[in-house]
């Protein structure tokens, strides 16, 4: 099948809820795409965060094909080997205890909502529910995850939405003092915005969430469905804010291209979910679970959580020295590690089509936001190349 043939044939099939790029994928490596020509592209988007260890990586395809010929799924109605020995893995790199497995950010941030609701009322005996949220950020699209969104445009035409959501602006400490009211049960937050355009967290900010929690009785959900795995330079973006979640959500780059997620709470927290509370057909099958597991212990063992953050410095270095070069067309760079943001001051479409057919695949979000989330194993070289071609494009403006 040709590039072509196969838009024609997507559009005819599937339903147009994407808004996909100019590019049909036929096989990826590494940190390469190539389309049906046998073009390549540098990746700088790995999946949205998912392709931590780049495609196809051969420890990842070895543990799916192993795990696939011994067992592909049971369900939750049996103990599981690999599902115990992920959460075991996953429980080490953290302060929490226990973990609920499911199949994406979205049903993990879904989780998070009822686990909390379920706290507050059948163990803290309290009618607390409502969650306070920030505007851009993003949490998924389930009808729940979605009114926790803080962006109209992903909510328009679905109304009605649930009840019991607050939203205010990010890094705004006293917007955020005056939401907290006697039905506040949650503050739910991303350390790094990502969907809202690399917006990190301010030190009062996050002083003043420590606070609201410690004083108030507040929990802590934080978002690690895009920022965690090594993504910001540590394993976990809460470590480095110095906050400390009662429960947090990951995904993305979890199973390393399998669908994964996970809800990861304090022992206390988890006494909300008993037998039949909450559940999932497929959340932590053993296909899933032995490549998570073999892709936690290759980004421990390569110390590609270092390497991310050496990288990231580095690249956002090298994006300052462009900024100086090409005045008035770079607004801000943000970020930290390999989650990293060039806020333009020109055309957003434009640069990124340009940069598109120079053989550079990343993400435009917010319309002026260069998004980077290339894999953790991405060489130098491949953010010089792409450093060049930036100044390129940006140099016409």
């Amino acid at each position: 099948m040709d590039d072509k043939t196969l838009e024609y044939r997507t559009g005819k099939y599937l339903c147009p809820n994407y808004a996909r790029y100019p590019l049909a994928v036929q096989t990826a490596s590494g940190c390469r795409l190539r389309d049906f020509s046998g073009r390549e592209y540098v990746d700088l988007l790995a999946g949205i965060s998912v392709c931590n260890l780049g495609h196809s990586h051969p420890e990842i395809v070895e543990a799916i094909c192993s795990q696939a010929r011994k067992l592909i799924h049971t369900s939750n109605l049996f103990f599981q080997e690999e599902q115990v020995l992920l959460a075991e893995k996953l429980v080490a790199t953290c302060n929490l205890d226990r973990v609920f497995f499911c199949n994406s950010g979205a049903e993990a941030n879904e989780a998070a909502i009822k686990i909390t609701r379920r706290y507050m009322h059948h163990v803290q005996g309290q009618n607390r529910h409502e969650i306070i949220c920030f505007d851009g950020s993003f949490h998924g699209r389930t009808l729940a995850t979605m009114t926790a969104t803080g962006q109209d445009k992903i909510k328009e035409g679905f109304a009605p939405l649930p009840q019991g959501f607050r939203h205010v602006p990010l890094n705004d400490l006293r917007a955020l003092q005056e939401a907290v009211n006697n039905n506040t049960a949650a503050i739910m937050v991303e350390c790094i915005q990502g969907e809202g355009g690399i917006r990190l967290l301010s030190p009062e900010f996050k002083a003043g969430i420590k606070k609201l929690q410690q004083n108030n009785g507040v929990l802590l959900i934080v978002d690690e469905v895009q920022t965690g795995l090594g993504r910001t330079g540590t394993m976990w973006a809460h470590g480095e804010d110095g906050l400390h979640p009662d429960m947090f959500t990951s995904s993305k780059a979890l199973a390393a291209g399998l669908p994964m997620g996970a809800l990861v709470v304090s022992e206390d927290i988890s006494r909300a979910f008993g037998p039949g509370s909450h559940g999932t057909t497929f959340g932590g099958g053993g296909l899933p679970s032995a490549a998570a597991i073999k892709s936690l212990e290759i980004i421990q063992r390569d110390n590609l959580v270092h390497y991310s953050r050496e990288t990231g410095e580095w690249a956002m270095q090298r994006f300052q020295e462009i900024r100086d070069k090409c005045p008035g067309t770079i607004r801000e760079i943000r970020g930290r590690g390999l989650m990293l943001g060039i806020d333009l001051q020109c055309p957003g479409k434009e640069v990124w089509s340009a940069l598109l057919e120079m053989g550079f695949v990343l993400n435009l979000t917010q319309e002026t936001v260069l998004r980077l989330l290339p894999p953790l194993i991405i060489p130098r070289q491949d953010l010089e190349d792409f450093a060049q071609a930036l100044e390129q494009v940006l140099s016409q403006y």
